[in-house]
């Protein structure tokens, strides 16, 4: 039994001390009929692996995201954020994911 808790101790220390990274992507996400595209991204990227926290802000359209290194990298999460069907710094929104968007969240200048 002793065994069991020591392991398991060793465990969570050692992931508590896992290297994390916090990034900030400026997105093309715009919407201001309500939270719709807050919500979509958020959604989204608690889901993706090595996220442990996102934070998007309407306003400055800056995704923050704070992540496991060992896990994933930023050019990753921008990846998932284009696949969503957003821009995400110079990472060109996934077309079809922004056809799919409703007509709110849509960018208005998109190529």
């Amino acid at each position: 039994m002793r065994k069991i808790i020591t392991l398991l101790f060793s465990v969570l220390v050692f992931n508590a001390w896992a290297q994390k990274e916090t990034i900030s992507i400026l997105t093309s996400a715009s919407c201001f009929e309500g939270p719709c595209c807050k919500d979509r991204i958020e959604e989204e990227m608690q889901f993706t692996r090595g996220v442990t926290a996102v934070d998007f802000d309407i306003n400055s359209q800056l995704l923050t995201i704070t992540f496991k290194e060992k896990k994933t990298d930023a050019n990753k999460l921008r990846q998932v954020v284009s696949s969503i069907g957003y821009n995400a710094d110079d990472i060109a929104a996934n077309k079809e994911a922004h056809d799919a968007l409703p007509l709110c969240c849509q960018h208005l200048n998109f190529k």
